[in-house]
This record gives structure tokens, C-alpha cells and sequence, in this order.
């Protein structure tokens, strides 16, 4: 989530909790400024519009073995490549008949002993690097780290855009083609984050989109994940 990536950036929550208010003019360009302080491009934390019509993207999977996302409904966040994204997290921990699906093997003190550690990110469409910064910071679970976090950028052909965040070791840079199930990172924890996952937020220009997953993609992946 690139509020919460760029948590520096991020407004005051109502008090409910979910809903943030949108920014002055003023308090926007101080965001745009920050932003090219940081070398990150100003469209990335844009203010998002609000659709009559929420329309949607479908992606390949983002990763190869089985996981679960939460998605950030409308209203709650309002940025570019923040609104109407997912967080998702690799699970495993069935052994047969028995067990039942967690994402970490202990208490997941430790980055290790999270299923999804240092696990192959998939690029989820095919199409242009646009945009990769590395933040070098690891954040131990349950403490979160410092904006903004490590990310990739992809724009599809037809100008959509799908933001990657919180990955570690990128293997590709700005320019690059990629075609849907390239390896393109690895799960990290960095950024504000609590524990290692993959955020991804889709928009063509300042149009967020709701993310929906390539279930054929999808059947061709394990069903469930051992250890």
C-alpha cells in the first residue's frame, strides 16, 4: 500500500478508521515534493478518482504456490496504487489430511519462519518496466519499518499500471519486457510493513481498478502447501 509504503505521505484517518480525507492542493503539492525528494515518480501517489463504475483487471497469479490476499475496499484508501489494492501472503502447513493453513511454521517471530519469505514474486501482466526502487532495510515481524518500501512498477500495453511492493532482489530494471509468470523479485519485509507479503495496486491513470485473479491460471498452481 503506498500510503502506507510512503507512510510519511499518508493523511490523518477518520475516526472510524477506514476512511481518510482527501488533501488540500497545498498538502498535495507538499506530497509531489516529497515524492521527487525520495526519486519516486509523483503518479504513484496520486490522488486515485472515484469511479461511477468500479471497474476491474484480472491478473496471472503473483506467486507460484498457494495464498491468500486482503483487499482494501473503496474508501478506505484514496492514492494511486493504494486504492482497491491487495495484500497477499503465501500460507501453507497442511501435512495430508491433517493440519490447516497458516502463514508462518512457529509464532513468526522471524522473517524465516514465514511461509512466503524470500518466495518468487510473478509478474502478474505482461508488459514495460516503468519503475523499481529498493529500500536495502529488512523489518522484523511485528515492528513496522521506515517508507518507503522496496517496489516494482509494470504498465500493460493498453496503459494499465499494476505497483509490486515490499519485494527484495529485483531482476529486472526500468525498460525491461516481462510476460505474465516472469520472475521478476523475491518476498521481502520492508517498507511500513509487519511481516514479509506482496502488495499490488492497479490503475490506469488516476482510475483505480479492482484486482480479480486468472482462476485457469490459478488451477495450474498446487493446491495446498505442506511443511
Amino acid at each position: 500500500m503506498l500510503s502506507f509504503l510512503l507512510g510519511l505521505l499518508a493523511q490523518p484517518s477518520t475516526a472510524s478508521g477506514l476512511k481518510q480525507p482527501r488533501p488540500t492542493r497545498a498538502q498535495v503539492k507538499a506530497m509531489d515534493a516529497k515524492l521527487r525528494a525520495m526519486g519516486l515518480p509523483p503518479h504513484l501517489e496520486s490522488l486515485a478518482r472515484k469511479p461511477s463504475t468500479i471497474r476491474e483487471v484480472t491478473l496471472a497469479p503473483v506467486f507460484a504456490e498457494p495464498f491468500a490476499c486482503s483487499e482494501h475496499a473503496e474508501g478506505q484508501l484514496d492514492r494511486a496504487g493504494d486504492a482497491l489494492g491487495t495484500d497477499c501472503i503465501i500460507v501453507g502447513g497442511l501435512q495430508g489430511d491433517g493440519g490447516f493453513e497458516r502463514m508462518y511454521r512457529t509464532d513468526g517471530s522471524e522473517n524465516a519462519d514465514w511461509y512466503g519469505w524470500h518466495a518468487e514474486v510473478r509478474a502478474p501482466v505482461s508488459g514495460i518496466i516503468k519503475f523499481v526502487y529498493i529500500n536495502p532495510a529488512t523489518n522484523k515481524p511485528g515492528t513496522m519499518g521506515r517508507p518507503p518500501a522496496s517496489m516494482i512498477e509494470i504498465e500493460r500495453a493498453d496503459g494499465t499500471n499494476v505497483v509490486l511492493a515490499h519485494i527484495v532482489d529485483a531482476r529486472v530494471s526500468i525498460g525491461d519486457a516481462v510476460k505474465a509468470g516472469d520472475v521478476i523479485a523475491l518476498v521481502g519485509n520492508n517498507g511500513m510493513a509487519r511481516n514479509p507479503h506482496i502488495h499490488l495496486g492497479a490503475f490506469k491513470g488516476r482510475l483505480p481498478m479492482q484486482i480479480r485473479w486468472d482462476l485457469r491460471a490459478m488451477g495450474n498452481m498446487p493446491a495446498h502447501r505442506g511443511e
